[in-house]
């Protein structure tokens, strides 16, 4: 009976297995292979929309597609029983596009294919629209290729704000594990605003849902959506404007920035050299990458925001406003006889016989030395690094460009961090001149301009739909009153170290800079002129301008790499770029 029972028992254990498998296999599994299914016969291929196009603040294209043509190749076509299939395909794009060699495309064919594959095979990414359309007929007529349609992008103006648009290249592994639109556009943006804004420029995908049988033959299409094309960049920049600049400016490397002050806008902004964005797109040379990487002048770093430099002259407003705000008298004045003596160390003021009798207006107007290193000691680093905090130094203008660089706003904490050593009393003096430890990058000063200018501090922007309101800081109006009327008489007033230099039909404020990038020794009795130094060893100079002086409108600013003098090396080219904003109706009356 107990083995009665015991087989009962099996054979009812063994029902219930059973009964629980039919289950699985007829009921649970069924939406898992109703999906396999599917899969083996409707197929979805994904469509990605033409990059946006980028635009000037008129509508001139300033960043395009060109049409073409790429040529695909069936797939599987290296075995033995297909080679010569595939070597007849290979000579005749040989024959018909010789700059194509043979062996290289067969090497790429054979890169790509494999056994699992079976899309096409991408032998050629684009020819050129005019190159290839007398011989569509022929290429569309081959079994075994197919012939599609295909974009460049192309900058119709070669060098012209290059380092701002930037360039799209092929995208990497890395770019199409992080970005699913690259693995199907193939491209990427790589510099500059193609790849701030890659993901508003590459819009989003479209796909289409084809039936086809068991050879991979299109049946129908059962559903599609289009991708979303509303991709295009309008800029603020006046590429007229831009091209302008380009054409004055005479100098090897430096940079030229017009940014409107009330909102940010930027009108042009120009990093010297420029290179042609077009050698990227196809993939540059190595002879071409070495010549511009090992070049002295840096023609690939963007200088606009990836430059640091030290400022020179160019920071005694922000110096003086700090003076002002930490309790020196507005009616303070210094006697200046050339030099003052800290220690064993003398520190010069520019002109050797000194300036006399000295306040505010006069030392910007005449950039007097000697009263920033005495007026700095009696305040203190700390607090001149504070008040220059307020205005941007050593923070980020919030740019729309990539990697935007901070420069260096020292203090007392700030070396202690970085060096682990004390703060000097001579380094406060030469930090008061802009030079010591202190960089800033174009941008930080154009923004600081625009600020001196208006009282506020608008974000630097390059596309339209970016503005946002500038930020108010706290200064009191008397204080900047007197920077203004002090920048006002360096390009108006007798004595003004741009006066000679400034010719403009629209009345300017400004402050030139001369930032040295060498050491004068102390044994050096008489500076010596630019002039007489090597290239490299002569300092930087910069011109800081805002305009009409009445009512600001435009901040435009000059840095001239070892250009010397500020208002000699940038007044002139400055003047002109307000004319020139003045003709195209950008300044008013």
């Amino acid at each position: 009976m107990k083995r009665l029972n015991f087989i009962l028992l099996f054979i009812g254990i063994l029902m219930i297995v059973l009964l629980s498998r039919v289950y699985f296999l007829s009921i649970k599994s069924n939406t898992y292979y109703e999906e396999l299914s599917k899969q083996n016969y409707i197929k979805r291929v994904y469509q990605a929309p033409s990059r946006g196009l980028i635009e000037d603040r008129n509508g001139i294209p300033l960043a395009i597609n060109n049409l073409g043509f790429s040529i695909t190749v069936k797939p599987h076509l290296k075995s033995y029983k297909n080679k010569q299939k595939l070597h007849n395909i290979v000579k005749i794009i040989a024959k018909h596009f010789p700059e194509y060699e043979e062996e290289k495309l067969l090497k790429r064919y054979k890169k790509l294919d494999s056994p699992y594959k079976h899309d096409y095979v991408n032998l050629i990414d684009y020819i050129a629209y005019d190159d290839f359309f007398s011989k569509f007929t022929l290429f569309n007529s081959i079994e075994d290729i197919k012939v599609e349609p295909s974009v460049k992008r192309y900058y119709p103006f070669h060098n012209a704000a290059s380092h701002i648009i930037g360039y799209v290249g092929k995208a990497s592994r890395e770019n199409m594990n992080n970005n699913e639109l690259s693995k199907y556009s193939g491209i990427v943006g790589k510099n500059g605003l193609e790849k701030y804004y890659n993901e508003k420029l590459q819009g989003t995908l479209g796909y289409k849902d084809i039936k086809v049988n068991a050879l991979n033959k299109e049946l129908e299409v059962l559903k599609e959506k289009k991708p979303n094309e509303d991709n295009n960049l309008k800029l603020t920049i006046d590429i007229k404007l831009q091209k302008y600049i380009q054409k004055i400016f005479t100098h090897k490397s430096g940079a030229v920035i017009v940014i409107d002050v009330n909102n940010g806008e930027l009108l042009a902004a120009a990093s010297f050299p420029e290179f042609d964005n077009n050698i990227f797109v196809g993939g540059i040379s190595q002879k071409d990458w070495d010549k511009m990487r090992n070049s002295f002048d840096h023609p690939f770093t963007n200088k606009l925001v990836n430059g640091l430099y030290p400022p020179g002259s160019v920071h005694k407003m922000g110096v003086a406003l700090a003076l002002l705000e930490h309790g020196i008298s507005p009616s303070y004045s210094v006697y200046c006889n050339g030099e003052l003596q800290i220690g064993n160390r003398k520190f010069r003021c520019w002109k050797q016989r000194g300036h006399g009798r000295t306040g505010f207006r006069k030392a910007l107007r005449e950039s007097c030395d000697d009263f920033f290193y005495k007026a700095s000691l009696k305040v203190g680093i700390n607090k001149i690094s504070k008040t220059l905090e307020k205005y941007g130094f050593g923070q980020e203008t919030g740019i729309d460009q990539i990697n935007e660089f901070i420069g260096v706003n020292p203090n007392k904490n700030w070396k202690r961090e970085k060096y682990n050593q004390p703060w000097y009393i001579g380094e406060t003096v030469i930090t008061s001149i802009g030079q010591g430890y202190t960089l800033v990058t174009p941008m930080q000063v154009a923004r600081y301009t625009a600020f001196l200018a208006t009282g506020k501090l608008p974000r630097p922007h390059f596309y339209k739909d970016n503005h946002e309101e500038p930020k108010k800081v706290q200064t009191d109006p008397e204080y900047l009153k007197i920077i203004r009327q002090g920048m006002y008489d360096v390009a108006n007033k007798r004595f003004g170290t741009a006066q000679r230099h400034i010719r403009s039909k629209v009345t300017i404020a400004a402050k030139t800079g001369t930032a040295q990038v060498i050491s004068i020794p102390q044994s050096e009795k008489k500076r010596m002129k630019e002039s007489e130094l090597e290239y490299y060893h002569r300092s930087h100079a910069w011109l800081n301008t805002y305009g009409p002086y009445e009512n600001p409108q435009y901040a435009v600013v000059a840095l001239i790499e070892h250009g010397g003098h500020g208002g000699s090396a940038a007044g002139p080219m400055v003047s002109k770029i307000y004319d020139k904003l003045y003709d195209l109706g950008y300044i008013k009356k």
